[in-house]
């Protein structure tokens, strides 16, 4: 039952009222919220720290929350009620202010908003409502469904980038972010982030990540460039952050060694002795995990060091385009390997775990002879994804949030969510990406 004295999400922008919680690091969620107030709407941000004030440049608007967590809960439900709030929205829906906000306006009826990374990065966005990742609509949803589905449209879809776009904007925003955090967060006495590290260390390894950036990009090329000239046939390991949300909420391992470790246990067991395996760290692999003593650690228990590989971020596509299968927890890098049509064994909750082209094989027997996909389903997929919840454009770099924000504000606005629209022929045209290198 929607909340007494709120319009339903198809009334007019003058008629909403939008609570704005946590979103990426950076100018996206300021920019977003000054469009929709000159669409008519009103708009609020809760700031949970100055780096969530420094990105909203409208004071006016900005709700500063300082006590400590316990008091959420009744400071969420106050602002719900005594701002009259229509619409919650924010950047992913795990970390726990996100979840019990969440909760609250089901409760109330109100409309989610849930900003995420793109399911099919990186040049493209995740715009959904109720949920994302292990909490979307796409969970429940078929391939036969998304087919029916798409009878409505007649996609003409853009082939994947080959490369990840803007993570240099990435790191910076998200050091700025965490400076902002430890050098002026004195009127915040009660934060506490949702992270285990505390915002020193979150801010000395963003810095140190961004002062790194060539010495890495140097040993990734000579590691992919080893791997290459060997000719050995492989089988890649994509790697997520270990704190990221869609691993620890969404996925069966406590720790990223666990997952390291049947990886490894399963290759030696399972695979050809001539087959090698290669873990890829994720771009944004900061160091906090220790990755690579751990798998050259486990390489060498198992007894294949000389078989085991470790490339240190950057870009996938030449790893994965000579790449004979793919195995993850439940990473978005996921889908660019079932658009070449390679075999993929996941772990975790993941929008695009379908038994029509994810293989359910025990990890052992993949390695010894992968099961490869149905390659029409997952196209049909895809076009599903980028008729609906995928926008064109990024969070990080002015050009990508640009595109990105010409689009979803009227998708924000829309009666219906991008799944619905799309079902009941309603679904507004989308803008075809345009690939400028």
């Amino acid at each position: 039952m929607r909340h007494p004295g709120t319009p339903t999400d198809d009334a007019p922008a003058p008629d909403r009222r939008f609570l704005f919680l946590q979103g990426p690091h950076g100018p996206f969620f300021g920019q977003l919220g000054a469009m929709l107030r000159a669409a008519g709407a009103e708009v609020w941000r809760v700031g949970f720290n100055a780096g969530d004030a420094a990105f909203w440049p409208d004071g006016r608007s900005y709700l500063p929350f300082a006590e400590s967590p316990d008091a959420w809960p009744a400071r969420c439900a106050a602002l719900l009620d005594d701002k009259r709030i229509t619409d919650l929205v924010l950047y992913g829906d795990i970390r726990p202010i996100h979840a019990e906000a969440v909760r609250q306006a089901r409760a109330r009826g109100l409309t989610v908003h849930v900003f995420e990374e793109g399911y099919l990065r990186p040049y493209w966005v995740t715009y959904e409502r109720g949920g994302s990742n292990g909490h979307s609509r796409l969970m429940q949803l078929g391939v036969e469904a998304m087919r029916a589905a798409l009878a409505h449209s007649d996609p003409d879809l853009p082939d994947p980038p080959s490369h990840w776009g803007d993570t240099r904007q990435h790191i910076w925003f998200g050091a700025l972010y965490h400076w902002h955090v430890m050098f002026r967060n004195r009127r915040y006495a009660g934060f506490r982030p949702h992270r285990a590290l505390n915002v020193q260390q979150e801010f000395r390894l963003h810095l140190k990540r961004l002062l790194l950036l060539p010495a890495h990009r140097l040993e990734r090329h000579l590691a992919t460039r080893a791997i290459l000239r060997a000719g050995a046939p492989y089988h890649l390991v994509l790697l997520q952050l270990e704190h990221d949300s869609s691993f620890q909420a969404h996925g069966p391992f406590e720790t990223m060694e666990a997952f390291l470790r049947l990886c490894i246990e399963a290759f030696a067991a399972g695979a050809p002795r001539h087959h090698h395996l290669v873990f890829k760290a994720h771009p944004l692999e900061d160091g906090r995990s220790p990755l690579r003593p751990d798998i050259a650690r486990l390489a060498a228990e198992a007894g294949v060091s000389e078989r085991v590989h470790f490339v240190p971020g950057g870009k996938l596509a030449l790893l994965l385009d000579h790449a004979r299968s793919a195995v993850t927890v439940n990473s978005t890098a996921g889908q660019q390997v079932l658009w070449r049509g390679l075999p993929l064994r996941s772990f975790g909750a993941a929008v695009y775990d379908k038994p029509e082209f994810v293989s359910d094989q025990p990890l052992e027997a993949f390695f010894a002879a992968p099961a490869r996909p149905d390659s029409r389903a997952y196209r049909a997929y895809r076009s599903y994804l980028l008729e609906t919840s995928q926008v064109t454009g990024g969070f990080y770099s002015a050009r990508g949030r640009r595109e990105l924000l010409r689009q979803v504000l009227d998708m924000i606005l829309a009666p219906q969510d991008p799944y619905d629209a799309l079902a009941s022929g309603n679904s507004a045209p989308r803008q075809q990406l345009r690939l400028v290198k």
